[in-house]
């Protein structure tokens, strides 16, 4: 099995399931026994500040918090850059990782150049991301910085796709209901 670790899923057109429509999902971790990763393009109305003021120290608390999957969706994951990559829980890519908590967390903003927080996360057993690829559920594209902290996240869907060129940049156009084009 290769890991998929650090790469992006981008729902392809045929994936329906309302989880997972038309989002970029960042797989931070990927082993025989599953996977973890992040909607990185799903805001929610809430901010930092009103939902989890402990991360005020860490993060912007107007910024929004991000849905990350249907997974623990009362859990709260930070993703962020490090100064240090070696200080991330689980490294995705780079200097970009998800912050571990317990002792080592009680400080962390030293060490962080930027963050972003999510509420729940997605998750895969042991082989079903394997399966959901071999599928073509999903497209594949490297991770890349701007990716993980996008400013304007509602758009990253069509933003890699047309990155990514040739066919996938028509997908990237394609109306949401296909029918009413």
């Amino acid at each position: 099995m290769e890991s998929m670790r650090g790469q992006l899923l981008v729902a392809g057109p045929a994936l329906i399931d309302p989880n997972f429509w038309r989002t970029v999902v960042l797989v931070v971790e990927h082993t025989d026994e599953g996977a973890l990763g992040l909607v990185l393009n799903r805001p929610s109305e809430t901010s930092v500040g009103d939902a989890v003021p402990q991360l005020a120290d860490l993060l912007d608390p107007a910024e929004r918090l991000f849905i990350g999957g249907p997974v623990q969706p009362s859990a709260v994951i930070v993703l962020a850059r490090f100064e240090d990559a070696t200080e991330a829980a689980l490294l995705a890519f780079d200097d970009v990782g998800v912050l571990g908590t317990g002792p080592s967390a009680e400080e962390p903003s030293s060490g962080v150049r930027a963050g972003r927080a999510f509420l729940g996360h997605s998750g895969w057993g042991p082989g079903q991301l394997d399966s959901e690829l071999e599928r073509g559920d999903w497209i594949l594209e490297p991770a890349r910085l701007q990716d993980a902290f996008a400013e304007d996240a509602r758009e990253l869907w069509s933003e890699v796709l047309t990155r990514k060129g040739g066919s996938y940049a028509l997908v990237a156009r394609m109306p949401a209901d296909p029918s009413m084009n």
